[in-house]
């Protein structure tokens, strides 16, 4: 019994021992995401909205006031120039007509009355059985009689053109996009026109007016490429392009935006007026740079672990101590930890990739911003390499790399590994690491 005692203890010392050496072999879990750098295109894009509408719209009014009787157009009808679109009610208007006509009638007469008597009163006059009074009384009598006939001309095309505006016309061609009035209803144009028909002049051409920050306004030019979705076709995207840069700035809660204009062909007639459109506009593209992912760009590690990573890579860094150490920002200082020739080059003009490899670009566009940031490389041995670079445009997921210490395929932290990353296991191709 004592010697069976002694062979269990034996035999779980053992398996003890054994799984203390089993665990001491296993490799440390990687505590840090990462993938590669690759090359590829990058587009910078500002986005924005607006509603869409015709190129050209008339709001077609009444300029008298009246009761409608007949309506000749309703939504959507095509309509050309000139065509009949409602009537008012023309019996009061008529009825001015005939009055100003009477009123000329009687002017006539009046005036012929009074020529009868400026007549005589001067052959009166030439005979000297006259006054001089009389004949002048006689002779203004005969002008103002004159005077008040083309008043009453006047009012009486005055009267006439008020009978024409109850024939409301189209005044181009187009379809009647909205119709605001009723048979019945009375139209009352005391202090303005009211609106009877709105009418779009061609749906096949329309444009979008796309209200656009004032931080984003200056990377617009006109002719850039645009891209829209509406959402009664989300699955679509609809093309464009910036006809034109509006300068009437309008200001919403201290936020003030610019209209921009896109022009938009609409062949299969889809789009509508005042549908809601979410622009993208493309105002920087450059081709098969390198790129680095914004996790990337955003990553900090722990003070302790940045802090020993920036004094190894001082320590190994070209000249250092004599030449500066690090750089600014826990870059390697080589050269004094300023950017040489090269980078100032690439600062100057659109030149080809840094070192690294950044490539040539591929895009034209001026005035990019490009500043200088931190990535951090996993070497072999599991410990952070930082890394100075200067960055280009960004897309919102990717971002181009302009120069720096950074070539293809070197791999770069995004972020620390987590408990869900670590049971998901690595993708194929050895993309990513420490899953």
């Amino acid at each position: 019994m004592r010697k069976k005692a002694i062979w269990i203890v034996l035999v779980a010392v053992a398996a003890v021992g054994l799984y203390f050496a089993i665990a001491g072999r296993r490799k440390p879990e990687a505590k840090y995401r990462t993938t590669l750098i690759d090359r590829g295109n990058i587009t910078q894009t500002v986005t924005a909205s607006g509603a869409l509408s015709a190129v050209t719209t008339v709001q077609v009014g009444s300029q008298v006031s009246g009761i409608i009787a007949k309506l000749h157009a309703d939504f959507n009808s095509k309509v050309k120039k000139g065509d009949l679109l409602a009537e008012l009610d023309p019996t009061p208007f008529q009825a001015q007509v005939e009055q100003q006509r009477a009123t000329v009638t009687k002017a006539v007469v009046d005036t012929r009355n009074s020529e009868i008597t400026f007549n005589r009163q001067k052959r009166l006059l030439d005979e000297g059985l006259a006054a001089q009074s009389d004949y002048d009384g006689a002779k203004a009598a005969f002008d103002a009689a004159k005077a008040q006939v083309d008043q009453a001309k006047a009012g009486l095309s005055q009267a006439e053109t008020n009978l024409k505006y109850t024939k409301i016309t189209s005044p181009i061609d187009g379809i009647v996009v909205a119709r605001q009035f009723d048979v019945g209803q009375t139209v009352a144009a005391s202090f303005q026109a009211p609106t009877l028909f709105t009418i779009a002049q061609d749906l096949t051409k329309m444009q979008v007016a796309a209200d656009v920050s004032e931080s984003d306004i200056g990377q617009i030019k006109v002719g850039e490429p645009v891209r829209f979705t509406v959402d009664a076709y989300s699955d679509r995207d609809f093309r464009g392009s910036v006809s034109q840069i509006r300068l009437n700035a309008t200001v919403n809660q201290n936020v003030v935006t610019y209209p921009v204009i896109v022009e938009v062909s609409n062949p299969d007639l889809l789009l509508r007026p005042t549908m809601t459109a979410n622009v993208t506009i493309d105002v920087a593209t450059v081709r098969d740079v390198l790129r680095v992912p914004n996790a990337a760009l955003r990553f900090k590690p722990e003070e302790k672990v940045a802090s020993s990573a920036e004094d190894r890579a001082a320590k190994m860094a070209p000249g250092a101590g004599a030449q500066g150490g690090a750089a600014p920002g826990g870059a390697p200082g080589g050269a004094g930890g300023a950017p040489g020739a090269a980078t100032r080059q690439f600062n100057q003009t659109r030149g080809g990739g840094g070192p690294g490899g950044g490539g040539p670009g591929g895009g034209k566009f001026s005035g990019t911003r490009r500043t200088q940031s931190n990535v951090y490389l996993l070497a072999a041995n599991g410990d952070l390499k930082p890394v100075q670079i200067r960055t280009g445009i960004s897309d919102g997921r990717n971002t181009e790399v302009v120069s720096g210490d950074i070539k293809l395929g070197d791999p770069v932290v995004i972020g620390l590994a987590t408990a869900k990353a670590t049971t998901a296991g690595a993708p194929p191709g050895g993309q990513r690491r420490g899953f």
